[in-house]
């Protein structure tokens, strides 16, 4: 993906993919595009409002669309123990929404009994390189039936 724009677009399509409950982990450096990315999610979704980077208020969740599901965007950059992950009380929404999880691996996971991760790898010219893997559930056939742009690859 060599702009942000790719990464946002991708985010679009792959909202295709999404459906309540999943629950998406992204990973990455910091400036990686794991926001951009979901933005796009949040457009392909047609959720209300704005998508910033939940970093301070850790959670935030927005509302559906006319024709979306709602999306619970989550930056557990600051939370340092599964008990703080706990204290969100997300598991009230995860089963009716899409919860993506930046900075999410090994904290997020069980969340959920299936979920898929992106790994997002930032190359020095800031393109970016996106590798999905889907951990469970039916994430495999999934994936396999999703035409993934050059620059993403499915695992």
């Amino acid at each position: 993906m060599p702009t942000a724009e790719d990464t946002h677009e991708f985010g679009k399509r792959l909202a295709g993919l999404l459906r309540a409950g999943d629950l998406v982990i992204l990973t990455g450096p910091l400036g990686a595009g794991k926001t951009a990315l979901t933005q796009g999610i949040g457009a392909g979704l047609d959720v209300d409002g704005r998508i910033t980077s939940p970093t301070f208020v850790i959670a935030r969740t927005h509302r559906a669309g006319s024709n979306g599901l709602p999306l619970v965007h989550v930056d557990a950059y600051r939370l340092e123990s599964l008990d703080e992950l706990d204290d969100l009380d997300l598991d009230t929404d995860v089963a009716t929404s899409v919860t993506v999880v930046e900075w999410g691996a090994g904290l997020a996971e069980r969340l959920a009994e299936s979920h898929l991760e992106i790994a997002i790898e930032r190359a020095a010219d800031e393109r970016r390189t996106l590798v999905l893997h889907g951990r469970g559930g039916d994430w495999v056939d999934r994936l396999a039936a999703f035409d993934a742009p050059i620059g993403a690859a499915a695992c």
